[in-house]
């Protein structure tokens, strides 16, 4: 390797998920927040674009920002909430917006109007209305003003991840009472709800665009196996053995000498630790893939570094590559595998990898440039 930890990006996959997410709801809306989940927006953002996704997500007005920089020309949806600064610089971006106040689309007329998506909180208990009245009158009122447009009514599911479907089925029956009268007074607005999870397991689509984000990058929404569910992980995170440490019996390694060689061993020593992503949570609690063996990370993780236990005669030679997520040979550390070591979910895992950590693009093994 040339830097000290790496994180490779397979665009095909991200493509290829997209894809699939399609074949169930022709309409995809991909959300690219979080610097595309921590795989880097503007790549991913190009790649599910070519593989046939109509819009794109993001959370923040930088966000969108960035994605135009890059000479992205697809419509642009900021989901989250806006200062009035933020918002004229989103309209100023050509992005769309959600609205669930009256007092929001009074700044969005004091800046000329602009495409909007009216967000109604059927369960969720986060952004949005739970007033439906408020939400009907927000609808009217961008339908029927001059320069603004009516791009869309939404809602966000809470529980579609859950193995009980109960109070998903809730909110789409709440959401559905409120949207469908809607749709028959404005038959070009798009109705959107469907995370990754909704879309996966409900198994049917109710509405005109999905948005989908864990999914495009080959993360299991239900946290359990990607590959079983027909998603492609698309990112690896690898580093590399810096050092070989022989420890003695009793000798230790790391803050707080978590660990202590009851026999006499051999530690490798990678240059990565939670400051590139690697949660403090696996600290005697994870598995490296080195050589296509796993091999368990023993001690306290640090910022810039962790240990490895190779064991009395491992063969293992400084420079040998160590991968943390990904396949080496036989053996996979998935993300999933990391999440529930680290008692966390996926998204966390790969938004948690740092800028420090170069991203390496590649389709199906083919470099590309970032």
């Amino acid at each position: 390797m040339n830097v000290r930890a790496l994180a490779r990006v397979n665009l095909a996959a991200i493509e290829r998920n997209c894809a699939t997410l399609i074949r169930v709801s022709p309409r995809l809306c991909a959300v690219v927040k979080a610097d595309g989940y921590g795989h880097g927006a503007l790549p991913c953002a190009r790649a599910v674009l070519a593989a046939g996704a109509s819009t794109l997500a993001v959370a923040a007005v930088d966000e969108a920002q960035e994605l135009r920089a890059g000479g992205i020309a697809a419509p642009i949806i900021v989901l989250g909430a806006l200062t009035r600064a933020e918002l004229e610089r989103a309209l100023a971006a050509d992005a769309e917006v959600v609205a669930w106040s009256e007092g929001f689309l009074d700044w969005v007329a004091a800046f000329g109007g602009g495409r909007v998506h009216v967000k109604l909180d059927s369960g969720m208990g986060r952004l949005g209305t739970r007033d439906g009245a408020l939400a009907d009158r927000l609808v009217e009122r961008v339908a029927s003003t001059a320069g603004f447009e009516l791009a869309g009514a939404m809602t966000h599911f809470a529980t579609a991840d859950d193995a009980d479907q109960r109070f998903l089925e809730e909110q789409i029956e709440r959401f559905s009472a409120w949207v469908e009268p809607l749709r028959a007074r404005h038959p070009g607005m798009l109705v959107h709800a469907e995370n990754s999870a909704a879309l996966l397991g409900v198994s049917r689509t109710r509405f005109d665009m999905a948005r989908c984000g864990v999914a495009l990058y080959g993360l299991d929404p239900f946290g359990q196996d990607a590959p079983a569910r027909g998603l492609e992980p698309a990112l690896e995170l690898r580093s590399w053995v810096s050092l070989l440490k022989p420890r003695a019996v009793g000798e230790s390694a790391g803050y707080g000498r978590r660990f202590i060689a009851s026999e006499p061993t051999e530690l490798a020593v990678l240059p990565i630790g939670y400051g590139d992503g690697v949660r403090r949570a696996l600290s005697n609690n994870g598995d490296v893939l080195i050589g296509g063996v796993r091999r368990p990370l023993v001690g306290t993780v640090s910022m810039d570094s962790l240990t490895v236990d190779l064991g009395a005669s491992s063969g293992v030679a400084v420079g040998a590559e160590a991968v943390l997520i990904g396949v080496d040979g036989d053996e996979r550390v998935s993300t999933e595998e990391v999440a529930r070591r680290s008692a966390t979910i996926n998204y966390e895992v790969t938004c948690a990898i740092s800028r420090r950590v170069p991203r390496e693009y590649h389709r199906d093994g083919q470099a590309l440039a970032a």
